[in-house]
C-alpha cells in the first residue's frame, strides 16, 4: 500500500513523512512530495502531467534515521515550514521539484513496482504578488509599511498575504494570547493556532490571539481574523511587525489599529471581540484537585483532611468523576442506555452502595455544607470503540446520524488526529442543535445535583483545514475558534437555568474573555515552569483572560521540593485563582500536590504551616478581589497586570518581568529562583507600604528585600495601606530554626 496525503494530518507543527511539503506549492520553492509504503515495495515513481508533458520521476528512499529534535517550542516562522518529522516504521520516499513556474497547474500520482498506485492529485504552484486581495486597515494609518503588501496567488486562489507594520524604536511588543517564553514578544517569531503542547510549551500556547499591545508606542492592533497567522515581531527587521495570513481563498482581510495607553487598547480590542466577563465571588477562593481522586470516599477524605489541618478550601474539582465515555454519568452508575440519546435525568440513575459513587447528590450536599464549590471536568468529544449498546455507541450514532459531528470535505466524521482520545468524534458546537444535545445531557448535574462548574478541558482537538462546521466554515477558519464555542455552550446552558457561567478553560482564542475562567495547562514542577507560568498569567491578562490560574508548583512528574512549591503557593496567593492539581500517576508514593502530600514527602514541616498561612490569607484578600475584579471588568485593566498598565513611560519596568500588580493596590514580586534569601525588587512612582514589616519607601527604587519562605514581597499602596495592611496582621509563621528546605 502507497500513502500520501497531501496535508498531513493537519498538525501544526510536524511535517509528516508522507505529505506534500509545502502543502500549497510555490514557486521558485522546492516541492517534495511525499509517501510511505509497505516493506515490499523497492521501487516508487511519481507520475507527473506538467504544461511540458507526462513524465516518471522515481522516488529517493529516506533513510531511517532519528531525527534531531527540534528546540522545544519551535514554531513556524511564516511560510516556511517546521523542519519536523512524523517518522514512523513504514518505508518512506520522496521526490523533489524544484523547477514549478507561477500558476504552474502540476497532476500527479505514485506508482510502485508492486503495481499499485495512489489516486490522482492536482495543484497549482503559487507565486507572491503585489496585487491579489484587499487589506483593510482601520481606521488609516501611517504604521503600513508603503509597499510591504503582497498576496500569496495560483491565479484562481488567493492563499496568503503579508504585510508589515512599522514598529518603533524602544518600544515593547507583548501580547497574542497567553504566552509562556516571554513577556515582550520584540524580536521573536511566533504564531497564533490553538495547540496542545504537553508540557514546555515555548513559543506554542493553547490559548493565542492575533492581538498586540505596542507599550510605548501608544497603540495595538488586531488581525481580524480566525485563521492562522505568523508573527516577525523586529526578528529579521527590527524596524518592523511583519504579519502573514491564511486567507483559504478569501482574498480580503482586515486589520484594527487601536490607540491610547494599553488599557485603552485592550479595551477597544475587548469591546470589538467580547468582553471580560465577571465570574462569581467563590472563584477566588482557594482551589484543590488532583486526577487520583477517582472516588467519593477519597475526595472526602481529602475535604475533611484539610479542615482538620485548618486549611481552608472554597472550590473542589474533580476530574476522574464520569464514566470517561458519555463524560455525564457518574462511573459505577447503574442505568438504562437511551437508544436515541436522549438525556438522562438524577433519577435515571442508581448508585450502587460499594460503586466508587455511591451518593453523587450527598456528596454535593456535604461539600456545600462546608461552603465548598464543585467543580466537574469535561471534553468535548466522543471516544472512539465503543461497547455495542452502550450509551456511548448510541451517543456515537446520534451525533452522526442528526447531523452533529464536525465533518471532514468529503461529508464522513472527523476523527481526532490528536494522541489524546484519538478518533474520537467532536460536537460541533457550531450548530445550535448539537449545543442543545451536548447540554441537555449535562443540565440535571446543575440543575438537580446542584453542581457549580465545568472544568472544559481539551478544546485543542480540531486539526486540518479538511474540516467542515454547520455554519459553513471550514478548519481553516474555525478550529480556532472551537474552544471558545466549547466554552459558550456551556455558559449558554448556565444562563439558561439562571446560575453563575463558570468554566475553567485551557484553550482559546480571541472571545475567550466573555467565558471565564482559564488555566495555563500542563506543566512540570520545575522553576522554569514557574516562571513560564507567571509569564503565561500575563500575557493572557494583557489579551483580555483576566481571571486566570495554573497548577502551583507543578502537575507532572515527580512533586516539587518543599521550596518550590511553597514560592508557588505564595504566588498563587496573589493570582486571580489559586489551584493545586495533579496528574493521574497511579504512583506510589502519592504524587498529589496536597500541602499534607508535600508536606510527608519532603519530610520539611514547614510545608502545612506556610501553607496554611498563605490560604488563610487569600480568604482575607477576598473582599479587595472582589472589588477589584469588578474594578478590571469596568476598566478593561487586568486583574492580575504587567507593570506596564500602570507605568508605561518607566522603562526599568522591563528588567522585573516576574513582577506584577494584583488589582489597584497590590504590588507582587514573585520568587521564582531557587535558594533566594532575598530578591531585588523595583517600585514604581509612588509611596509604598511593605505590610509584613511596616515599613514606608517611595519609588522609582530598586530595593533588596529579604525573602523567607513565609512571606512574598508584596507592597500596598499608601492609599490602601489603612485596609489592606491590617489583611497581613498576624502572628509570623513558626518555623522551625533547624530545618532546611528541601
Amino acid at each position: 500500500m502507497i500513502r500520501h496525503r497531501p496535508e498531513g494530518r493537519g498538525h501544526a507543527y510536524l511535517l509528516e513523512p508522507d505529505q506534500r511539503v509545502p502543502v500549497q506549492p510555490v514557486a521558485g520553492t522546492p516541492l517534495e512530495l511525499r509517501a510511505t509504503t509497505g516493506d515490499g515495495v523497492s521501487q516508487l515513481w511519481v507520475e507527473l502531467v506538467r504544461k511540458d508533458g507526462a513524465e516518471r520521476v522515481e522516488a529517493a528512499r529516506v533513510p531511517r534515521a532519528t531525527p534531531a529534535p527540534r528546540p522545544a517550542g519551535a514554531t513556524t516562522h511564516l511560510s516556511v515550514a517546521a523542519d519536523g518529522s512524523g517518522r514512523g516504521t513504514r518505508p518512506e520516499w520522496k521526490v523533489v521539484l524544484d523547477d514549478l513556474g507561477a500558476n504552474e497547474s502540476l497532476r500527479y500520482r505514485f506508482a510502485a513496482d508492486d503495481g499499485s498506485t495512489t489516486r490522482w492529485y492536482t495543484t497549482a504552484a503559487a507565486a507572491w504578488t503585489a496585487d491579489g486581495g484587499a487589506l483593510t486597515v482601520a481606521p488609516e494609518s501611517d504604521r503600513l509599511v508603503p509597499g510591504s503588501v503582497s498576496w500569496l496567488s495560483d491565479g484562481s486562489k488567493t492563499y496568503r498575504m503579508r504585510f508589515a507594520l512599522r514598529l518603533e524604536p524602544d518600544v515593547h511588543v507583548v501580547g497574542f494570547g497567553e504566552r509562556f517564553d516571554a513577556l515582550d514578544q520584540r524580536g521573536r517569531s511566533l504564531d497564533s493556532v490553538v495547540f496542545e503542547q504537553y508540557k514546555a510549551q515555548g513559543a506554542r500556547t493553547y490559548m493565542p490571539m492575533p492581538f498586540a499591545i505596542v507599550v510605548g508606542g501608544g497603540w495595538g492592533f488586531h488581525v481580524a481574523t480566525s485563521r492562522r497567522v505568523w508573527f516577525d515581531v523586529g526578528d529579521s527587521d527590527a524596524g518592523v511587525i511583519w504579519i502573514e495570513a491564511e486567507l483559504d481563498g478569501d482574498a480580503q482581510l482586515a486589520v484594527e489599529i487601536f490607540t491610547g495607553d494599553p488599557h485603552e487598547v485592550l479595551d477597544a480590542f475587548v469591546t470589538r471581540t467580547g468582553r471580560p466577563a465577571l465570574p462569581p465571588d467563590w472563584v477566588f477562593e482557594p482551589w484543590m484537585s488532583a486526577n487520583d481522586w477517582n472516588t467519593q470516599e477519597r475526595v472526602l477524605a481529602e475535604v475533611r483532611r484539610g479542615a482538620e489541618d485548618d486549611i481552608p478550601v472554597g472550590v473542589v474539582v474533580i476530574e476522574a468523576w464520569s464514566d470517561e465515555s458519555t463524560f455525564t454519568a457518574f462511573r459505577d452508575a447503574v442505568y438504562e442506555p437511551h437508544p436515541d440519546g436522549s438525556p438522562h435525568v438524577l433519577g435515571d440513575f442508581t448508585f450502587p452502595a460499594e460503586g466508587a459513587w455511591p451518593d453523587p447528590k450527598g456528596l454535593v450536599d456535604e461539600l456545600h455544607a462546608r461552603g465548598i464549590r464543585l467543580v466537574l471536568w469535561q471534553i468535548p468529544l466522543l471516544k472512539a470503540a465503543p461497547a455495542p449498546g452502550s450509551q456511548l455507541d448510541y451517543d456515537r450514532r446520534a451525533l452522526v446520524e442528526r447531523g452533529f459531528a464536525v465533518r471532514k470535505a468529503d461529508g464522513t466524521p472527523y476523527a481526532n488526529r490528536g494522541w489524546w482520545f484519538p478518533r474520537a468524534l467532536l460536537p460541533d458546537f457550531t450548530s445550535a442543535e448539537a449545543r442543545a444535545w451536548w447540554t441537555a445531557k449535562r443540565r440535571y448535574l446543575l440543575e438537580e445535583l446542584g453542581v457549580d462548574g465545568f472544568k472544559t478541558d481539551g478544546g485543542e482537538h480540531a486539526w486540518g483545514h479538511d474540516l467542515r462546521y454547520a455554519d459553513g466554515t471550514s478548519g481553516a477558519e474555525t478550529n480556532n475558534r472551537y474552544p471558545v464555542l466549547y466554552a459558550a455552550a456551556y455558559h449558554e446552558l448556565m444562563a439558561e437555568l439562571g446560575r453563575p457561567g463558570t468554566t475553567f478553560s485551557r484553550a482559546g482564542f480571541t472571545g475567550s474573555a466573555a467565558y471565564p475562567c482559564h488555566w495555563a495547562g500542563d506543566e512540570d514542577s520545575t522553576w522554569e515552569a514557574f516562571r513560564a507560568s507567571i509569564t503565561a498569567g500575563l500575557t493572557a491578562g494583557a489579551c483580555g483572560i483576566f481571571f486566570w490560574g495554573w497548577d502551583l508548583g507543578g502537575f507532572s512528574g515527580e512533586i516539587p521540593s518543599a521550596e518550590l512549591y511553597l514560592r508557588s503557593a505564595a504566588a498563587a496567593c496573589f493570582t486571580p485563582i489559586m489551584q493545586y492539581h495533579s496528574e493521574h500517576s497511579h504512583r506510589i508514593p502519592s504524587r498529589d500536590r496536597t500541602p499534607w502530600n508535600i508536606a510527608e514527602r519532603t519530610g520539611d514541616e514547614r510545608v502545612l504551616t506556610v501553607y496554611r498561612r498563605f490560604a488563610k490569607l487569600r480568604m482575607r484578600l477576598q473582599p479587595y478581589l472582589h472589588e477589584q475584579a469588578r474594578k478590571s471588568v469596568a476598566t478593561s485593566k487586568p486583574l492580575m497586570r504587567a507593570l506596564f498598565f500602570e507605568v508605561a513611560d518607566d522603562p526599568r519596568i522591563w528588567d522585573f518581568p516576574h513582577q506584577y500588580f494584583l488589582g489597584d493596590d497590590l504590588l507582587v514580586a514573585a520568587v521564582v529562583e531557587p535558594g533566594a534569601e532575598s530578591v531585588r525588587v523595583y517600585l514604581p512612582r509612588g509611596e509604598w507600604i511593605d505590610p509584613w514589616t511596616g515599613d514606608e519607601l517611595v519609588g522609582p527604587a530598586i530595593v533588596t528585600r529579604a525573602a523567607p519562605l513565609e512571606e512574598i514581597p508584596v507592597y500596598v499602596t499608601a492609599r490602601s495601606a489603612s485596609t489592606l495592611a491590617a489583611l497581613f496582621d498576624e502572628e509570623p509563621a513558626w518555623i522551625p530554626e533547624s530545618t532546611e528546605v528541601a
